[in-house]
């Protein structure tokens, strides 16, 4: 008997994100097994991940877990993971958005919806927030184009521009927008003391601070902060006080270990001239509506996740929320909203009305781009299978 079992498996750069896309059906239904099985693929837990197609950087350690439609208003089902690197753990709560721009392109190029020119929808069902994302993947002579003069900030060179529109978000991990009901809360933390938060859920839970109110200026680089354990643990400690206040967790203190993907956490402040880290140059306060440094399992985001964005462009058009306050009143008025992140900026289109005493998003679209890089398969020894 073969000492190893191989699986067929694509790598696909979807944003500024980097993801093994492996089919249902290529995994255990026991939930045991599959996840031992996709630690495995990518090499976890191991910092380098040497041993499996991991990247050793949590922006490259995702999955994505595709099956034919399991709801009539759906092409494809897409079920998204975060594998961990240090730990044996892949996290399933939450979504990636830059994950879910490769989503559409896969769908057509596997045969799961028919290519139709210029643009093809792709009705994608999120499994994880159980939410529909619509995609709208451009196509060439029957396969989703790469081609294009689209650029997005933290990837180099251009392709074709995909916009998804994630307004069937809200609440798709704590069931509701507003997971307290309130645009802003007073969190008691470790260590940092009484702090004022705004929670939202739109794409993923994001929860917003001032960056003043921390010490940090919005302006922030990784190199500036992924070095500082202590305000690392201090970021950690309200992300874990805040994921206690909203159910997502029992226990603030063991935010990281149970749910180390959600919530973000995003400090944010009035737009101000910075340096994008990654060329060098200068970004005009006048080229953004607002400045965010988010953080996701404990490091900070080299760019801004796609699920990051929508929620932050989303919490821009809240009234009364820490979001709204910095955010430029060009921004309020406007559907397009401008977020400046460590490697540039990045454009969101959201629309969100009052109905009763409720907020509704009714648009929430972001641009991305997508290519698949390689496909064939991964080899998993036979004794994972087994131990």
């Amino acid at each position: 008997m073969e000492e190893q079992k191989r699986i067929r498996c694509a790598i696909v750069r979807g944003g500024t994100s980097k993801g093994i896309f492996v089919m249902k059906n290529q995994l255990s239904s026991d939930s045991a097994l599959r996840d031992k099985v996709i630690l495995a693929i990518f090499g976890s837990p191991d910092v380098r991940q040497i041993d499996g197609l991991g990247g050793a950087d949590v922006l490259t350690s995702k999955l994505a877990i595709i099956s034919p439609p399991t709801r009539d208003d759906a092409d494809v089902d897409y079920t998204f993971g975060q594998v961990n690197i240090t730990t044996a753990m892949v996290d399933y709560r939450g979504n990636c958005g830059n994950i879910s721009a490769g989503v559409g392109p896969f769908a057509i190029d596997e045969g799961f919806v028919e290519a139709r020119e210029p643009v093809t929808k792709v009705r994608i069902h999120q499994v994880n927030t159980a939410r529909i994302i619509i995609a709208e993947v451009p196509v060439v002579e029957g396969q989703a184009a790469v081609e294009g003069n689209y650029r997005i900030a933290g990837v180099p060179g251009s392709g074709a521009k995909i916009m998804l529109d994630f307004a069937d978000s809200a609440g798709g991990v704590t069931g509701k927008l507003l997971p307290t009901s309130n645009p802003k809360d007073t969190l008691d933390v470790e260590g940092v003391g009484r702090l004022e938060v705004s929670i939202i859920d739109a794409a993923n839970p994001v929860v917003f601070c001032r960056a003043i109110d921390i010490g940090l200026k919005g302006i922030e680089t990784p190199k500036d902060i992924d070095s500082n354990s202590s305000l690392l643990q201090r970021i950690e400690n309200i992300r874990g006080a805040a994921a206690e206040l909203i159910g997502i967790v029992n226990d603030k203190k063991k935010a990281a270990i149970e749910s180390p993907y959600v919530p973000f956490i995003a400090f944010v402040n009035s737009p101000k001239t910075y340096t994008d880290f990654t060329t060098q140059k200068l970004v005009d306060a006048k080229e953004v509506d607002l400045l965010s440094r988010l953080f996701f399992m404990q490091v900070m985001h080299k760019a801004y996740p796609a699920t990051g964005t929508i929620c932050t462009g989303v919490a821009a058009k809240i009234p009364g929320t820490i979001v709204n306050e910095v955010v430029s009143e060009k921004a309020k008025k406007e559907a397009a909203v401008r977020i400046g992140h460590p490697a540039g900026s990045i454009e969101v289109e959201t629309q969100v009305e009052k109905k009763d005493q409720d907020f509704v998003i009714t648009r929430a679209a972001i641009g991305r781009t997508a290519r698949r890089i390689m496909d064939g398969y991964v080899y998993v020894k036979r004794s994972i299978y087994h131990a």
